[in-house]
């Protein structure tokens, strides 16, 4: 419980930085000088810092462990925190966006490698989805929390707060966590290239491939990106109805990242639950894009419906450790992590760029966006039919 409850606690901070940026960005810009693409670059040098570490971080784990990787790496986070509360321009604020992105890197990944190094196979998704659950705190503490705070003492004052918090969670983790113990000889540690070419030689993993880079990049282009000018352009919400909707989502996320541990429970197959995640998921962006133009009270119920539905990455994270040996567990989840993240990193990018080509050929905001939410189904139901055909376990 310990463990669980350290690990948890440096969770809820990783999403806590992945959330914050919107709540700071009006005071942001003004005292620094940024305009809306700059704002962008902030948030996307994060998720790409983030997305390209993992791969020292999976090395990491596999050759040091846990504890560590946790220390070398959330200490960046840190000092970004530290260098993003005193940041004076536009590269400075970069800047400390990238060790930020960098040090939250390994948070969740040695998580799940101590879930999966410590812990029967049977309890690793409902393990995974109990720490994606309670750490998606971390985006509602990035919400209504930070901007009374941003309102009370400032977004420099509360960001040195934040940087300070970090600091605690590193010192626990570094004195509090035990690595697991040493792998038997026999499972020797291979080197980066050599375990990253036995990972890509798994051919199951690329049946999983597709899922991995759409199921969570979808639904968080629309938590993220799109809820916000979908709902004010089509429904016209207001600043304050548009925050509400946001949180909705973002409450009915965490509940079902909760609940897919036990789902896979009952099921006792984490393919079986992922692919019935997927493809509700889907339908719900399909009927999204078709309908959510209609009632804003339907628009909202599906916005939800795709939030608790489509977290899945923890279940689909444990199908894809089960294929993993212990010698490259690390450097198998962080591959799956990296899938994640960057898969996320380009649905935003081209989401963005489908959305604006829209605008500027006079279409109307329904129109726009229920092509983009339309897409984001057919990619995904797409993505599941290859799923499909993956095995459930890994042979004996």
């Amino acid at each position: 419980m310990l463990v669980f409850s350290i690990l948890l606690f440096a969770y809820v901070l990783s999403q806590f930085f992945r959330a914050f940026l919107a709540i700071v960005a009006g005071e942001l810009s003004r005292d620094l000088g940024l305009d809306a693409a700059q704002l962008g670059d902030l948030s996307a040098v994060w998720f790409a810092s983030f997305a390209l570490a993992q791969f020292p971080v999976g090395l990491a784990l596999d050759k040091l462990g846990p504890r560590r990787t946790m220390g070398l790496f959330f200490v960046l986070a840190v000092a970004g925190a530290g260098a993003f509360a005193a940041a004076t321009s536009f590269t400075g604020a970069l800047a400390a966006m990238a060790l930020i992105g960098v040090g939250c890197s390994p948070v969740l990944m040695s998580s799940m490698y101590v879930f999966g190094r410590l812990y029967p196979p049977e309890r690793f998704a409902m393990l995974s989805s109990l720490m994606i659950g309670l750490g998606s705190a971390g985006n509602l503490l990035g919400a209504a929390p930070l901007a009374w705070s941003v309102q009370a003492v400032g977004w420099r004052a509360s960001m040195a707060a934040i940087a300070a918090v970090t600091a605690l969670s590193c010192a626990l983790a570094v004195l509090l966590l035990r690595d697991p113990p040493a792998l038997p000889t026999k499972h020797e540690h291979a080197s980066f290239r050599a375990g990253l070419g036995q990972i890509l030689r798994l051919r199951v993993l690329w049946l999983m491939l597709p899922l991995a880079l759409t199921s969570y990049a979808v639904v968080i282009a629309v938590r993220s990106l799109w809820i916000a000018p979908f709902l004010g352009q089509v429904h016209g919400f207001d600043a304050a109805e548009r925050g509400n909707a946001a949180l909705v989502m973002a409450v009915a996320m965490s509940l079902g990242a909760l609940a897919y541990g036990p789902v896979e429970r009952y099921l006792g197959d984490a393919r079986l639950t992922c692919l019935i995640g997927g493809v509700v998921t889907g339908l719900a962006l399909l009927a999204l894009g078709m309908l959510g133009d209609r009632s804003a009270a339907l628009a909202l119920a599906l916005l939800a419906f795709i939030g608790a539905a489509g977290l899945s990455y923890g279940i689909l994270m444990a199908h894809a450790r089960t294929f993993f040996p212990p010698g490259l567990l690390g450097r198998g989840v962080t591959f799956m992590n990296f899938l994640f993240i960057a898969g996320a990193g380009v649905v935003q990018w081209a989401s963005g760029r489908f959305v604006r080509a829209g605008g500027e050929a006079g279409d109307a905001p329904s129109l726009v966006f229920g092509q983009l939410h339309t897409v984001f189904g057919a990619l995904l139901l797409a993505a599941c039919a290859v799923y499909a055909f993956a095995p459930s376990r890994a042979p004996e």
